[in-house]
């Protein structure tokens, strides 16, 4: 029998993630304190559950699209002890690795399967349903919620035991903001000799420098990089680890917004850490 999907959490990523598991043939409820994104996924043929209560009735496989480590904490929380035995929590939010075997603990005390499963790919990848998945937990929790998970992802990727799921998240986002902050220094020093920073751009894109993010520069939000770096420094800290690159790319990261990239890109100057920014010989035409 196909496993019954709670997901708590239907704003944009959430909505559309759910969206791909109800096409996918699965029975889909959710839950959002939100009444405007729960009456979005009503309307798009999901049953809106009136609690978590509610939901724990119509689900044996949750899936939490939250934003903070609380936030897991709270809906675990309140899950486990009303879910049905034998079900699988799995928390896709981007959380500390800690967190989530605190919260593995408490679910296995209530016979509740519990893993990480955080995603890469961002709001595109889930409209697309291309998102990945990368899970920590025992193998056969992971499996359990495999279906369920390639529904609206590329691969589904058992990177090890609980909280090895958000570490590889937290390495590829510590990547992600050191290759926002180099590709800027990389546009900006072309733009200040004079070559076009958006055409260096596709330069780059065919060259061994290429970088994701680079491909994608237009559509990065800058959002969420003081929780990606948290995330990052604590474990850091926490592991005895000097990680100086780490440092400076969450002070500069801070400094950066989508309107300098498409200055940067499209615009006859840039600014960086607090300075305009020109081509050389724009600066010698304009003495």
């Amino acid at each position: 029998m196909s496993a019954r999907v709670g997901f708590v959490g239907v704003g944009a990523m959430g909505l559309a993630m759910a969206s791909h598991v109800l096409k996918a043939g699965f029975a889909v409820a959710a839950y959002d304190l939100d009444a405007e994104c729960l009456a979005k996924a009503s309307a798009a043929g999901i049953t809106a559950a009136k609690d978590l209560a509610d939901l724990a009735t119509m689900a044996d496989v949750f899936i939490a699209v939250v934003a903070t480590d609380d936030q897991s904490r709270a809906v675990t929380r309140e899950l486990a002890p009303i879910a049905k035995k034998g079900s699988v929590i799995a928390i896709a939010a981007t959380n500390n690795p800690g967190t989530m075997r605190e919260l593995s603990d408490y679910c296995d005390s209530y016979g509740v399967n519990f893993i990480d499963a955080p995603v890469v790919y961002g709001l595109e990848g889930a409209r697309e349903g291309t998102l990945l998945s990368l899970c920590g937990g025992r193998e056969a929790d992971v499996e359990k919620a495999r279906p369920v998970l390639m529904s609206y992802s590329r691969d589904v990727l058992h990177v090890g035991e609980i909280g090895s799921g958000q570490l590889a998240k937290a390495c590829n986002n510590l990547l992600h903001w050191i290759h926002c902050v180099g590709n800027y220094e990389a546009l900006l020093l072309a733009k200040r000799y004079g070559v076009d920073a958006q055409r260096m751009r596709e330069i780059l894109l065919k060259s061994p420098g290429y970088n994701n993010t680079l491909e994608r520069w237009d559509g990065t939000r800058f959002t969420w990089h003081e929780k990606d770096m948290d995330v990052v420094l604590d474990l850091a800290q926490a592991g005895g680890l000097v990680l100086p690159l780490s440092g400076q790319t969450d002070q500069l990261i801070k400094l950066l917004t989508p309107a300098d990239v498409r200055d940067l890109l499209y615009g006859p100057e840039a600014h960086y850490l607090g300075r305009r920014v020109i081509a050389i010989n724009s600066e010698a035409g304009s003495a």
